[in-house]
Formats: structure tokens, C-alpha cells, sequence
């Protein structure tokens, strides 16, 4: 079977520890770096997770498939709202933390088993702006970005 893809790969000066916890366990920054939204599991394997918009709703749902603090996180991941996204599927959103100096690098790879890939298509727009936050956030205190559906250079 085709499968749709996307990789994103990023440094941040922090700890594998701090990155862990902004990525899992503190909801409250979650917030700050993803807009609004967060995610809610208790971050075991076998554990249902769900990501949280701030009106209440439910975007993506699933399960934590594997959970290696602070290194390695695998959720299967499917979509909640759009019919037409929720029809392709589960996907698998696999997070990888990697010690490099005074820094982390950080691999997502969010992946169907299906092209072309709406959902793929989704969150390769989506990825690079809470990345970018939250990269931003832990290394300066501020969000890189306030909106994330804006498009408008800075002036």
C-alpha cells in the first residue's frame, strides 16, 4: 500500500526532560505554543489520547501506542471533524527525542497508509507552526507566532 508522509526535524536548545513535559504533561504551555489547543492522555502505551481545540472540541483522537519518556512517543492518530479526513483513517504520529549537545533534536513523522492524504496534507501546514512556537518558547519565553492562520509578513 502507498503511504503518505511527513517529516519534520528541528533543534532546540533545551533539555530532553523540559521537551518531554511541553510535549505531554503541561497542558497549560501546551496551550501556549499550539494556539489555544492541547492534548489530554495520561501518556502510557494503551492509553486513549485526544487533542483539545479551547472551544471544547474534539479534533484528533486515538491511542499512545508506545511511550519511552523522554526519548520516543507513538500515537495513532485520527481525525475527528472534517468527514472526509475522518474517512481516510489512523494515522501514526511518531515523536523522537534525541540528546545533541546542549540541544535536542526533535523527529516528527506523521504517516497514512494512503495517497494522496488530506489529513497529511493537514498537518504538514500545521506541524511547522507549533514546532516553530514551541521551539521558540522554550528558548525565549515567547511564541513565534500568535496566529496560526495568519499570513501576513511582519512589518
Amino acid at each position: 500500500m502507498t503511504r503518505s508522509t511527513f517529516l519534520y526535524v528541528t533543534y532546540i536548545r533545551t533539555t530532553p526532560e523540559r521537551l518531554w513535559s511541553a510535549l505531554t504533561h503541561d497542558a497549560e504551555f501546551m496551550k501556549r505554543y499550539w494556539f489555544g489547543t492541547h492534548c489530554e492522555s495520561d501518556w502510557t502505551a494503551g492509553s486513549p489520547w485526544r487533542m483539545v481545540r479551547p472551544d471544547g472540541i474534539v479534533t484528533d483522537a486515538g491511542e499512545i501506542l508506545e511511550s519511552d519518556p523522554p526519548r520516543r512517543l507513538v500515537i495513532r492518530w485520527r481525525h475527528q471533524n472534517q468527514p472526509e479526513i475522518k474517512a481516510e483513517g489512523e494515522s501514526l504520529c511518531v515523536i523522537e527525542l534525541e540528546p545533541n549537545g546542549a540541544a535536542v533534536k526533535l523527529t516528527i513523522t506523521h504517516s497514512i497508509e494512503r495517497e494522496p492524504s488530506q489529513l497529511i496534507t493537514a498537518v504538514s501546514g500545521g506541524w511547522p507552526k507549533i514546532l516553530s512556537n514551541l521551539k521558540s518558547l522554550l528558548e525565549t519565553g515567547e511564541v513565534a507566532l500568535k496566529d496560526a492562520y495568519r499570513t501576513e509578513c511582519a512589518r
